[in-house]
């Protein structure tokens, strides 16, 4: 009798093999940028190890021998994307890691600080789970001072892309200069607050994802610790569970 062979949706097959994340593979099947066995793919495909993927013409390989997990201090001007044909500021080049790998998440092109990048696709998609409400902090900026009045409203939520914000943390550093922890991630979010109130961004800089703080030099990377690693996968669990309760 023949064994069935087990398919899976081909977005998630390219993330767990450490090819890319989830939410890239989608945007490369719109593209038109994946074939299987050939022939065009369309969204919610379903895939076998045993297909022939292509992507930009290169058959996929599984790539994944071990798991990678790095934390860099991303420079300011350097673009959280994995498309290298298109922005050649890419994180992807400039870190030009001897694996394949790709970001968490991302990081605007004029902020810097710590990203978090990876060749496995299920953590990717725990951490950026925006249900699981996981903790983000920023060291941000601005050009007049902080008041009292801004950093009642930037706590309890403003308007931007139309929703309100969720309730975050803010506390004054220095004149012109708060910390603020999120537990969200819309699109430019700070920068949108800020506006918002009248505020511009001098200098945005995230030091913290969870539990991984930032402690390289700019423009430099290093290995997530194994202590660092146990903390973050039993944070990951916890939140699962939580959310199923």
């Amino acid at each position: 009798m023949e064994e069935k062979k087990t398919e899976t949706r081909l977005n998630k097959y390219l993330s767990e093999i450490g090819h890319c994340s989830r939410r890239s593979a989608d945007k490369f099947i719109e593209e038109g940028r994946i074939k299987v066995n050939g022939k065009a793919v369309v969204m919610g495909q379903k895939v076998t190890p045993q297909d022939k993927i292509e992507v930009d013409g290169v058959i996929v390989e599984d790539l994944l021998e071990d798991n990678i997990y790095i934390a860099f201090n991303k420079p300011k001007g350097i673009v959280c994307t994995t498309d290298t044909r298109i922005e050649k500021d890419n994180i992807i080049d400039y870190i030009n890691y001897p694996s394949r790998i790709f970001p968490i998440g991302r990081l605007d092109k004029m902020s810097e600080g710590l990203i978090l990048l990876t060749n496995d696709g299920d953590i990717v998609n725990k951490i950026l789970r925006s249900r699981n409400s996981h903790e983000k902090e920023y060291l941000v900026t601005v050009n007049k001072p902080v008041t009292n009045e801004f950093i009642d409203k930037m706590e309890n939520g403003v308007r931007i892309l139309d929703q309100v914000t969720k309730k975050c943390l803010v506390k004054q550093i220095h004149k012109n200069q708060f910390r603020i922890i999120l537990t969200q991630g819309l699109n430019r979010q700070i920068r949108r607050m800020c506006e918002y109130l009248n505020y511009r961004v001098i200098k945005l800089k995230r030091i913290r994802i969870m539990n991984i703080k930032l402690n390289t030099k700019v423009g430099c990377y290093r290995d997530l610790t194994k202590n660092e690693m146990i903390e973050l996968q039993a944070m990951l669990s916890n939140s699962q569970k939580n959310f199923k309760n």
